[in-house]
Order: structure tokens, then sequence, then C-alpha cells
């Protein structure tokens, strides 16, 4: 009996030893339309883990993100990466995002963004490719609160845009 039990352990101990935990690439994005500020207030949420790793990347090999080092060159790279990554098209105009800045909390970067002067939505288009560039299981969820609707989005690499419609 002890020997089958061992020879089960040795068949199974291979299979354990190559399996490893997967880990999911995951993106946030809540989108607002306040009428009375005429405004789109954006927070896009990410792994600090995975953000730094893109950076590195992409711009300084030698950045980290932590809140006790308030670089300007950080919210730069930032910055620079989320408007090259949203795009955003209002009654279909292209619209700038203001990147107006960002916190840590525990595991999370919280990028804050705006568009500013929107009068009216009737129609919003977003194409969010946040983390396409550097893992492709990224997904990016998208939460639209707009005109008292809401709507949510799951997307991926290969369906990058979203766009809701108002008659």
């Amino acid at each position: 009996m002890k020997t089958i039990k061992l020879l089960i352990i040795i068949a199974i101990l291979p299979l354990l030893a190559f399996t490893t935990a997967h880990k999911y690439y995951l993106s946030v994005t809540n989108i607002e339309y306040v009428s009375e500020k005429q405004s789109v207030q954006i927070i896009s949420r990410i792994f600090i883990d995975d953000f730094e790793a893109l950076i590195r990347q992409r711009y300084d090999e030698d950045i980290t993100l932590d809140a006790s080092k308030e670089e300007t060159q950080i919210d730069f790279y930032i910055e620079k990466y989320l408007k090259e990554k949203i795009k955003i098209k209002i009654n279909d105009s292209i619209k700038t995002l203001v990147f107006i800045g960002k916190e840590y909390e525990d595991d999370i970067l919280y990028c804050y963004l705006e568009i500013e002067n929107v009068t009216a939505i009737k129609s919003f288009k977003i194409t969010n490719q946040i983390l396409f560039d550097l893992f492709d299981e990224q997904q990016n969820i998208v939460k639209l609160k707009i005109n008292s609707k809401n709507k949510s989005f799951v997307l991926i690499q290969e369906n990058d845009k979203a766009m809701l419609k108002f008659n």
C-alpha cells in the first residue's frame, strides 16, 4: 500500500513542479460625464508593477513607481503613455486628455484625467490600449456613466474600442 502511494506521489510531483500561478493583466477605467462642470472625468486604475515594467521597457529602466519618489519625470512618462493609449472621440471629434495627476494605493496606480468644455454628448467612442504592448493577455475594463446611462466594456487587443450613442 505504501509503495502505491509513493508511486502516485512520484508520478504527480513532476506535473506540479511545472505549474505556475496565472497572473491576470487588468486595468479598470471609470469615465463619468459631469454636465454641471462640462467635464468628462476619467480615473484609470493600473497595477503598479505592470505599469512600472512598461515604463522601464519604454522610457527609463531605472524608474521606480513609489509614493515617496514624487518625480516630475514619472508624471511625464505616465501622461505621455496614457495620451498615446487612450483616445476619446465625443460627437465624432477627437478630444484632448488633460493629465490631472496620480495616486498610489496599495498595489494600484490611480491616474486622473479630464476632458474639459464638453457641453453635450451625443456619441462617445473610446480606444483603450493600455499595456497591450507589454502583455498579450491584457484586458481593459471601461465603465462609462454618461447622460444617466451606465455601460461597461471589456476591451482586449483584438477589440480595443467601445462606443455609445445617445438620441
